[in-house]
Parts: C-alpha cells; sequence; structure tokens
C-alpha cells in the first residue's frame, strides 16, 4: 500500500510523530500530503528552539494552536539577556534582529490563535510587557503562562495578569530579574487561584537605569573606603 492511500486520519496521526521540517519535506511530495500539512489539527503543538525557527515556513499558526513553548540557551542567544546600554554596536544590531523576530512571530500568535491554553517562553530576552499584555488580551483562554530568564519582563507583565489573566490558573515567573516582590505580592492578593512560582527573580540583582550608574558607583566607592 502506498502512503497515500491511507485515510485522512491515519496520515494526520502519522505526520504527529514528524518534526516540523520533515513535514514540510514530506508534504512537498503530493497535494494529498500538502493538505494534510495544511490540516489545522496537525498544529495543535508548537515548540521552538532558535529564533530563526520562527522566521521558517515549516509550521501553520491558527485557531487549534493550544500548546507553544519557545526556549532557547544557545551562547550566543546570551548576548540577548546583557542590558542594552552595555552592548557594542554589532551586539545591538544582533538582539534589534531577534527583537523584531521575535515580536512579530508573537503578534501573529495574538491575530490567529484565540485558542492557546499554554506559554512557555525561556531564555526570550526580547519578550517585553507589551507583548505579553497583548497576548492575555488575545488569548483569553490562557491557563498556563510560564516565563525564565526574560529580563525585559517587569511588574507590568504582573499587573497585566491581575488585570487580564481570568483564566489563568499557573504563572511561573523563575529568573526574571526585573520584578519585584510587591509585585508578586500583587499577584497574590488579587489572583489567589493562580499558582504563582518565582524561583530566584526577586533575589537577583536587578538592571540598573543608565542615569543612575554613577550613583551606584559613587555609593559603591564610599563603602570601600569605609
Amino acid at each position: 500500500m502506498h502512503i497515500t492511500q491511507l485515510n485522512r486520519e491515519c496520515l494526520l496521526h502519522l505526520f504527529s510523530f514528524l518534526d516540523k521540517n520533515s513535514r514540510k519535506n514530506l508534504a512537498k511530495t503530493c497535494h494529498k500530503l500538502l493538505e494534510v500539512f495544511e490540516d489545522p489539527l496537525l498544529w495543535s503543538l508548537l515548540n521552538f528552539h532558535s529564533p530563526v525557527e520562527l522566521k521558517k515556513d515549516n509550521f501553520l499558526l491558527g485557531p487549534a494552536l493550544k500548546y507553544l513553548s519557545i526556549c532557547w540557551y544557545s551562547e550566543r542567544v546570551k548576548v540577548c539577556n546583557i542590558e542594552d546600554w552595555m552592548k557594542n554596536s554589532f551586539q545591538r544590531d544582533f538582539c534589534n534582529r531577534h527583537e523584531n523576530t521575535v515580536r512579530d512571530f508573537l503578534l501573529q500568535v495574538c491575530n490567529r490563535c484565540p485558542n492557546l491554553l499554554s506559554l512557555t517562553l525561556s531564555g526570550c530576552g526580547h519578550v517585553t510587557d507589551d507583548s505579553i499584555l497583548l497576548l492575555l488580551k488575545s488569548c483569553p483562554k490562557l491557563r498556563t503562562l510560564k516565563l525564565e530568564n526574560c529580563v525585559r519582563i517587569t511588574d507590568g507583565t504582573l499587573q497585566a495578569v491581575t488585570l487580564h489573566g481570568g483564566a489563568l490558573h499557573t504563572l511561573h515567573v523563575d529568573f526574571c530579574r526585573n520584578i519585584t516582590q510587591a509585585g508578586l505580592q500583587r499577584v497574590r492578593e488579587q489572583c489567589p487561584s493562580v499558582v504563582l512560582r518565582a524561583e530566584r527573580s526577586t533575589n537577583m540583582i536587578p538592571d540598573s537605569q543608565p542615569e543612575k550608574k554613577p550613583m551606584l558607583e559613587r555609593a559603591s566607592r564610599k563603602l570601600v573606603q569605609l
């Protein structure tokens, strides 16, 4: 029996075992397999492991998407977690490309995936409070939000959760150095049903604004002299 003789349900099941590239390559072989590739039922779960993957055309975003994970840990991407004012011109250009890629992708998710139930973002140094706010507004069924080492996330995201995270059940903000204990306490008080975890976040050194650096340096020197 040729693979194209299988019914639609069997083909969807077979495709579900393949990674995104393999699905795309198989879909190029004939029109019937392309139709299977384009079936929304195939794309309820998406995992990405580098910014480059977000720009490929080997996946579909649509209302069927319920579970989305974007996690990367490569040495190159660690540059994105450095404070902006400490980056050189090459690093800044490198990070700008990542920022545009991530922002545009999350905007597509907001526009196309209203039934999203779970979102995990790890090591994504360019995810902003504004993006999370828009996601919470656009995906009202979101139950799980896990953020890890997202350095631009602040108490603004925590406030957005209290205002627009009505369906949220689980919130992780681990290793997010720019959130505060006050922000976490606000979530606990206003959203008592949310399972909140913030490993190391408020114990890390937050980013300081450039104009505050000279003052901090002077204070440090005084302490050393004492």
